[in-house]
């Protein structure tokens, strides 16, 4: 018999296509909100183990000496106990003594763990609280994607990074112990204190190298979730696409808004027109029209402009409102690019547009004249 194996089965792409662009900073940044970051656990753990056994290498007479002063405290106390009737409020009372007192002793190692730890996870990406991660995630308990994740790259990573921890840490205990050997052998033959001082020592720097090695892995784990990270932020182009339009707003909408505003700023723009006192063509691409009243201006102003159809609209109007049209090819050019709807034109121009202004006066008399 013949079994027939789908490996769509097996595909993580989505519809779309396949995911090729690198993640915006938009979907980062959601999946930061949503607790999704780049993150080695086996690097804090590295940083915080030799912190600790750093720490006891510094402070462990201090720890020591602590312990020796809590057991002879309570072994002074034992008969002052015996003579009191046992209660949970004399309970209680020991109890908490002796957690001030061992606090008391650890307290440098654990603030050290604690800090390192802090510093290990803040280095990696940026602080921020969120409670999305402890939300109870139902999809996590579909079989079939828990089957997909048996054999995918991330487990065969965890496998071969448990092999090779467990390899390197029986590299560094051989190493270390091998010629160590005769001294532990002759323990017996020492003093408690001596004996126990020396393997405290022995075992204290072999702890060391194990977490410095644990460091390494956890660095080496760090960059794996950092491109692991990065892969599956991934996007499909119409992913992108998609988040654009909702970012940004749909372009066919946008557009639409943008005509809406030109239609109205249009309609104002042929209000406007009858006050202007000639129109400057190109004479066909472009018109400009101009206005320049004494008493309200301090310089001739720009009422309208437009080119192509809208140039010939103004035209028709001017026509209509009896407003004197001149050719002028290079003016109305530079007033058309240069000179916004509503501002007065530049000084250079003050010669060109009053020679136009006394054409058109002359014109106007002449007309007033004739009727």
């Amino acid at each position: 018999m013949i079994l027939e194996l789908n490996l769509q089965f097996f595909a993580e792409d989505g519809p779309g296509g396949e995911k090729t662009e690198e993640a915006t900073p938009k979907k980062l940044q959601d999946a930061r909100k949503e607790g999704q970051v780049a993150r080695s656990v086996e690097l804090v753990n590295g940083l915080s183990l030799l912190a600790a056994f750093l720490c006891l290498k510094v402070f462990g007479g201090f720890v020591g000496r602590g312990f020796v002063e809590s057991f002879d405290v309570f072994l002074k106390k034992i008969p002052e106990l015996t003579r009191q009737e046992f209660n949970i409020a004399t309970t209680l009372g020991v109890f908490l003594e002796a957690v001030l007192l061992t606090a008391k002793c650890v307290l440098p190692v654990v603030a050290a763990c604690m800090v390192i730890g802090f510093l290990g996870n803040a280095l990696q990406f940026s602080w921020q609280v969120t409670g999305k991660p402890l939300m109870p995630k139902f999809n996590k308990l579909n079989p079939i994607s828990g089957f997909k994740k048996m054999f995918s790259a991330d487990k065969i990573f965890e496998l071969v990074k448990s092999v090779l921890k467990i390899g390197m840490i029986m590299i560094v205990v051989f190493n270390a112990m091998k010629d160590k050997w005769p001294y532990l052998l002759n323990l017996y033959d020492i003093s408690f204190n001596t004996a126990l001082t020396g393997l405290y020592n022995e075992v204290l720097n072999l702890a060391i190298e194990l977490s410095a090695m644990f460091l390494i892995i956890g660095i080496a784990d760090f960059i794996y979730q950092k491109m692991k990270f990065a892969k599956e932020m991934r996007m499909t182009k119409q992913e992108i696409k998609d988040e654009f339009k909702q970012s940004e707003g749909d372009p066919q909408i946008k557009g639409q808004i943008r005509q809406k505003m030109r239609e109205a700023s249009r309609r104002r723009m042929m209000q406007e027109l009858p006050t202007a006192d000639v129109v400057i063509t190109n004479p066909t691409h472009f018109a400009v029209a101009v206005r320049y009243d004494r008493e309200r201006d301090e310089a001739p102003v720009i009422v309208a402009k437009g080119a192509d159809y809208v140039a010939r609209t103004i035209k028709e109007k001017a026509a209509e409102y009896d407003i004197v049209i001149v050719e002028n090819k290079p003016l109305a050019r530079m007033l058309y690019f240069n000179v916004e709807i509503g501002d007065q034109i530049p000084p250079e121009l003050y010669q060109m547009v009053a020679d136009v202004l006394v054409y058109v006066y002359r014109v106007k008399n002449k007309t007033l004249e004739a009727s």
